[in-house]
């Protein structure tokens, strides 16, 4: 009786870790999305991608070589799917340089190193070994997975901005860890509830930053590829609102580009406005007297500073 509560215990939470998990597998749609519209991948990276389709395709490996897995099964098919999908889009979409970045790395990662594992753990191993071998091959990427938020994680702590950190996805991510630790647990599978246990440590570290730095309201900005808080720029006084022209960074989803040109335009077209209507500006008084009337520009608090994209 206790065995059949374990096992329907494994199943409950592997049905809603799928569920979870299928949530945020389609979380990057928006992002692809604009990049199939612009027909470009607006300094986008594939690397995230990629890893993800090579942990999908490793999980899957693993789950078909075990017995009573078939909610990985499912999970990490759509997830091979998913992302095969992103990455096609990606290449299409990508300048030559990134494309043939994104080919190298799914040649050398996700066809030459799953190729050499395949390979190893059929030929080295047999029987349950060859899954326990497996099993913590996986457990080992899906580490180096879960440890990837850390960098966002000293970007929050850095600039005390959230603006990098949706808290949506932070919430979600922890969620599907704590469903998979569960399922692991009940299945008595540490290979699988092992990896959860740090993704579920993560995702509390960035929802309690989220908690701490969510009513701080910096505004952060890219400067030569490096997201800063505004208020740590060193900026004249005088200069009231700045126009920053930049590269962006991946994690960066920021394009002031139709602001930036529509400010210039109107910089110039008062310009123009102005020597056009100079003759206009001079009134001519009783006395003879000429009063000089000066034009208010439109925009008087605004410096264009250029750099290089």
């Amino acid at each position: 009786m206790a065995i059949m509560d374990h096992h329907s215990l494994a199943f409950t939470f592997g049905v809603l870790g799928n569920i979870i998990s299928f949530l945020v597998f389609l979380a990057p749609l928006p992002t692809f999305y604009r990049i199939y519209k612009k027909k470009s991948t607006q300094g986008f990276q594939s690397l995230p991608y990629l890893v993800a389709l090579f942990s999908s395709v490793l999980w899957l490996y693993y789950a078909m070589l075990k017995s009573n897995a078939t909610l990985l099964i499912t999970i990490n098919s759509f997830g091979m799917v998913i992302e095969s999908i992103y990455i096609i889009i990606y290449i299409i979409n990508a300048s030559k340089e990134a494309r043939k970045l994104t080919i190298k790395l799914f040649l050398v990662m996700n066809v030459g190193l799953f190729c050499s594992i395949l390979l190893v753990t059929h030929f080295a191993f047999k029987g349950s070994l060859r899954v326990q071998v497996l099993g913590w091959i996986c457990v080992f990427i899906s580490v180096s997975v879960f440890a990837a938020p850390l960098s966002i994680v000293a970007l929050v702590i850095r600039t005390k901005s959230i603006e990098f950190m949706p808290f949506n996805l932070s919430f979600f991510l922890t969620l599907s860890a704590i469903m998979w630790f569960a399922y692991g647990l009940f299945l008595k599978d540490i290979c699988i509830a092992l990896p959860n246990v740090l993704g579920f440590a993560l995702g509390l570290v960035q929802m309690v930053l989220y908690g701490i730095y969510r009513r701080n309201g910096k505004e952060v900005i890219v400067v030569d590829d490096d997201p800063v808080s505004k208020e740590d720029l060193k900026v004249p006084e005088h200069v009231k609102d700045m126009v920053i022209l930049s590269t962006l960074r991946a994690s960066c989803e920021l394009y002031p580009v139709d602001v930036i040109v529509n400010v210039i335009d109107d910089l110039n077209h008062q310009k123009e406005k102005e020597a056009e209507e100079h003759d206009k500006s001079v009134v001519t008084l009783d006395g003879g007297d000429h009063l000089d009337i000066k034009l208010q520009p439109k925009y008087p608090n605004v410096d264009i500073i250029e750099c290089p994209v």
